[in-house]
């Protein structure tokens, strides 16, 4: 192009437009990030009843590193309250089962009982393992209530294994991988609950 003014002229509607998707950028930005976190909260947070907390258990952690468990590997935990007083905690595992690591979300009352499970992340065989990637799921809901102490040790394992849970079908090292994590989080909770229930004392 032989113009300069002509030039100088686009160059300035180029530089005009890269300014203004910029500026565009950074108005939405912060609110699309606001709105995926709600959602990504709200996903994790379905294993918790809402009428048993009011603050935001994912801010209030109380496990922040990882923690190698007999059975698993703690990633992390939450503390839940409602009223100032807690009232869950929130304890993030993984496990390896037949096809790769599973993550889970293990709820567990101030009396060590469970108030659900879900599963974050699998990678199981479809059809069979992968089963217990559904929410809500039925297999996960009957862990609901139960506690170490209920049964005991020794009865947190697959029937096949002369414990008391079913397994899924088809699933053995799944189901397997997913009951001992579990079992590995009421152990946890149990020998830390004052550090992971004292937090709120603090606040």
């Amino acid at each position: 192009m032989n113009n300069p003014l002509g030039v100088a002229i686009l160059t300035l509607l180029i530089g005009l437009g890269i300014g203004a998707t910029y500026l565009t950028h950074l108005g939405t930005a912060g609110r699309i990030e606001t709105q995926q976190q709600a959602l990504a909260n709200r996903a994790l947070l379905e294993v918790l009843p809402t009428d048993h907390y009011d603050n935001q258990p994912l801010t209030q952690p109380v496990v922040t590193a990882s923690v190698p468990l007999a059975h698993s590997t703690l990633l992390g935990g939450y503390l839940a309250t409602r009223g100032g007083q807690p009232s869950a905690v929130l304890l993030r595992s993984q496990a390896l089962g037949y096809e790769g690591s599973i993550e889970l979300l293990v709820a567990i009352d101030p009396q060590g009982r469970l108030l659900g499970v879900k599963t974050l992340r699998q990678s199981e065989t479809p059809g069979l393992g992968a089963a217990i990637a559904g929410w809500p799921n039925a297999w996960l809901q009957t862990f609901t209530g139960k506690s170490r102490q209920a049964p005991d040790d020794s009865g947190w394992a697959l029937k096949k294994d002369q414990g008391q849970f079913d397994q899924l079908a088809g699933a053995t090292v799944t189901s397997r991988a997913v009951l001992q994590a579990v079992h590995d989080a009421l152990r946890y909770f149990d020998e830390h609950k004052a550090q992971l229930m004292g937090v709120a004392a603090n606040e």
